[in-house]
């Protein structure tokens, strides 16, 4: 690179990997959006727009056929040249390298467009000009979806390189044809909005990989910047390569002012991409996290670097900084400058090994825990208190980076610094020298209060993957400040906007939305059906549904050896109809009640085991009373209604040789059957062997799940009798049993629609009439799940509200 007659050497590469330019890919993401809009606009509402447009076209198409067609006339002569004029402004600024992108957007985007339902069409376009120029020979262009798509392409690879007047109006004229149909009283076709759109995102797809003037890094703007400060650059070196973080990069230099005598300055440059990862990042905190755990945004990059620059002479003006800045500038292009010399002393990392014993180890963090208490007293965060943010010299502790750090700081912003300090320290000592040290500096309640915050949400990311295991760590340093201060378990910090459980809660009511929709348009008709029923069998039918509570909380209580209370599993189990019914194949009650085993005092395996023991048992008990039923109803029972065809038989077999292939060749699933499934089920073989040598803990288990199945038998008998019966308890019990294992297997939450579909195909197979089979199956599944289900939410936020889930 030469500079005023210079020659200086730059080492690395100074373009951002693909992955890291992030305003081009936010361009593609837009454009993908917009394609998808067009798209489904067209096919779902093109008709509902081609009205509106009319309407609109009525009141604004006040010129008369004349004055429209001249009008249409002189639009399409400046469409029919804009692509043109775009190449003449490329060969006039002298882009050579842009006409490549410029042929390659305008020919992918007429191609993409150019096919059909029977193969390349190529266009018709007639290009013999009349002599009397009209509106036919133009609207051939104007029309054309290819035209449309070209324009877009080519507009969009070559705006960033041409002058924002020049791209801002032609911008605007290739928009203007929306607004020019409707002005001439006619309706936008469907296909030049779709050519807009493909030409768009062929457009921004290969800026994406051709690039942008914004990627030019101005580093001759940098050199006469530090020039000017007194700082002459004889050689840049990048050391890292911008991404979301600036590009970095190390300047040798020879000259510098009398008072500052050292030989290299680190040079960060931000550039476009940066700005554009920096508002994403700032909204998503937004959204994301509580108000006091947001600082207040940057309205511009600039600003951000500014405070970055001031955030480190208030750190240097009370003897904590390692580096303070010596030039910022806006350069070239939208770029920021931040220039620093080499920080002081020697990384935390090197000094934690150069240590001699134990007693200068615990100087060392002493002096760790001192150091940010002085920064907190003068009512200063650091906010990124990663190991290589902190450096050593002679005894004294210096920090850099200063790109999160707050002047005027709040005691949550402290808090922060205190979790991210003990952090670091764990990861470098061990985890009791850390926590004794941080109580010593700043007191038991205030380590206390700051140990809540060692969570995913709550600690950032960029301090986490400086450990490989963060979470282990977390919880180690948790459990340590716990039982320095008597605490079994540190709750963890509210950070975010919304909690886990919120979201699941959330989650599950809108899946209860969801799943209750189709039966609510049923209820007229029900209800009607309603005044035939025997209410006393109704009655009765919801007694006997409530043994399945009973049989189930017996069966996770004799499965979890008697170490819970049953009187809490008999409430659970109502929680846990709720969760099982808005979740797809019942998995948010095996959730639930893993979770309400581990609050109840059970290890996870341990909880984990024993839902899995009673699940198996359930299965194994299920399939007993189903052959049991089945024999004593004879050969008469024509059973063959419920076994599936051979296209699902094959289709079934399919799928379960894939996953058996999968779990074979893909080294992290083989991975997760050995370190994660093989110790539960290991754990659920040894519980089996304790069952055959305790027979009062099996019985409990297997009455329990005959409970359970029985139960839910004798709901749909009695709502059967409801209506007038007409068939036996023992063909109910085989639909039953033989319909919900089926519908068990469909993806819809709490198996609505396929249960019932199930059910009443069963029962009229056996001959029960529809009239009497499909309220009487609506009347069972008010009984055992609706019911339930709005029972169930109450309990399940006492369940939360008292901490047993």
């Amino acid at each position: 690179m030469r500079v005023d007659g210079r020659e200086i050497p730059v080492t690395g590469s100074l373009l951002p990997p693909l992955h890291r330019r992030t305003s081009d890919i936010m361009r593609v993401a837009i454009a993908a959006v917009l394609l998808g809009g067009v798209i489904a606009g067209s096919l779902i509402t093109r008709s509902q727009w081609d009205a509106l447009e009319t309407s609109v076209s009525n009141i604004v198409g006040v010129l008369s056929p004349s004055l429209s067609d001249t009008v249409y006339l002189l639009y399409g002569i400046a469409i029919l040249a804009l692509p043109f004029a775009i190449l003449i402004g490329l060969i006039v600024g002298r882009r050579w390298k842009l006409l490549a992108g410029y042929a390659a957007a305008g020919l992918c985007a007429g191609i993409a467009l150019s096919f059909t339902g029977t193969g390349l069409a190529a266009p018709k376009w007639h290009l013999d000009v009349p002599d009397r120029l009209d509106a036919t020979f133009l609207s051939q262009f104007l029309d054309d979806p290819r035209w449309i798509a070209m324009l877009a392409a080519v507009l969009t690879v070559s705006g960033p390189w041409l002058p924002k007047k020049w791209r801002r109006a032609w911008w605007t004229l290739l928009l203007l044809f929306a607004p020019i149909h409707l002005i001439v009283s006619s309706i936008v076709p469907a296909r030049s909005m779709l050519g807009l759109a493909v030409g768009y995102l062929i457009g921004a797809v290969i800026v994406l990989v051709v690039g942008t003037p914004a990627l030019e890094v101005p580093l001759d703007s940098a050199v006469r910047v530090l020039a000017r400060r007194g700082y002459r650059v004889t050689t840049f070196r990048v050391v890292s390569p911008s991404g979301i973080g600036p590009l970095v990069m190390s300047a040798a230099i020879d000259k510098a002012p009398d008072d500052e005598p050292f030989d290299e300055l680190i040079v960060e440059l931000y550039g476009q991409n940066q700005r554009s990862s920096g508002a994403i990042r700032q909204t998503f905190r937004w959204i994301s996290f509580r108000n006091r755990e947001t600082p207040p945004p940057y309205g511009s990059l600039r600003r951000a670097v500014e405070h970055r620059a001031l955030m480190g002479i208030a750190f240097a003006d009370i003897g904590l900084a390692s580096s303070k800045a010596v030039a910022i500038s806006v350069l070239d292009r939208g770029w920021e400058m931040y220039a620093r010399p080499s920080p002081r002393g020697i990384p935390l990392a090197v000094a934690v090994e150069n240590q001699a014993g134990e007693e200068e180890s615990t100087k060392l963090i002493d002096a760790l825990w001192q150091t940010l208490h002085t920064a907190h007293v003068h009512q200063m965060a650091h906010g990124d208190l990663r190991a290589s943010e902190i450096r050593v010299e002679g005894g004294t502790i210096l920090f850099g980076g200063y790109a999160y750090s707050e002047y005027g700081a709040t005691e949550v912003q402290m808090q922060s610094d205190n979790a991210q300090l003990l952090f670091a320290t764990a990861s470098l000592f061990d985890v009791n020298a850390a926590v004794d040290a941080a109580i010593r500096a700043q007191g038991a309640d205030t380590i206390l209060a700051a140990s809540g915050r060692l969570t995913t949400a709550a600690l950032p990311n960029r301090i986490r993957r400086t450990v490989a295991d963060s979470a282990k760590l977390m919880t180690e340093i948790r459990d340590e400040v716990g039982a320095k201060n008597g605490i079994e378990k540190v709750a963890p910090a509210q950070v975010t906007r919304f909690s886990r459980n919120q979201l699941i809660q959330l989650v599950l009511l809108i899946g209860l939305v969801y799943v209750a929709y189709p039966f609510i348009s049923q209820v007229p008709a029900f209800i009607t059906e309603l005044k035939t029923a025997n209410w006393w069998w109704a009655l009765l039918g919801l007694g006997v549904s409530a043994l399945t509570y009973v049989g189930a909380a017996a069966a996770l209580w004799a499965c979890a050896s008697s170490m819970v209370s049953y009187r809490n599993l008999l409430i659970m189990q109502v929680a846990n109809t709720f969760a099982a019914t808005t979740t797809p194949a019942g998995v948010g009650g095996l959730a639930l009640s893993v979770r309400f085993l581990q609050k109840g005092g059970l290890g996870t395996v341990r909880a984990t085991a024993a839902v899995a023991l009673q699940q198996t048992v359930q299965v194994v008990t299920h399939v007993g009373l189903l052959i049991f039923f089945s024999v004593v109803a004879g050969r008469d029972t024509n059973l063959s209604h419920f076994i599936p065809g051979s296209t699902v038989l094959y289709l079934a077999g399919g799928v379960a040789l894939g996953v058996l292939g999968a779990f074979m060749f893909i080294p992290k699933l083989r991975g997760w059957l050995r370190d994660d499934l093989r110790p539960q089920i290991t754990e659920v073989l040894g519980e089996l062997s304790q069952l055959a040598r305790n027979p009062t803990r099996f019985l409990i288990i297997v009455g329990g799940s005959a409970a359970t199945t029985l139960g839910a038998a004798l709901a749909l008998w009695a709502s059967v009798e409801a209506f007038g019966g007409g068939t036996t308890f023992i063909t109910v019990t085989i639909v039953t049993m033989i319909g919900g294992t089926l519908a068990s297997a469909a993806p819809t939450p709490g198996g609505v629609g396929a249960v019932e579909a199930a059910l009443i195909g069963g029962l009229s197979a056996f001959g029960l009439p529809a009239s009497i089979a499909v309220p009487s199956v609506l009347l069972y599944r008010v009984l055992t799940c609706w019911l339930p289900v709005f029972c169930g939410w109450p309990t399940l936020r006492w369940l939360q509200k008292n901490d047993m889930v």
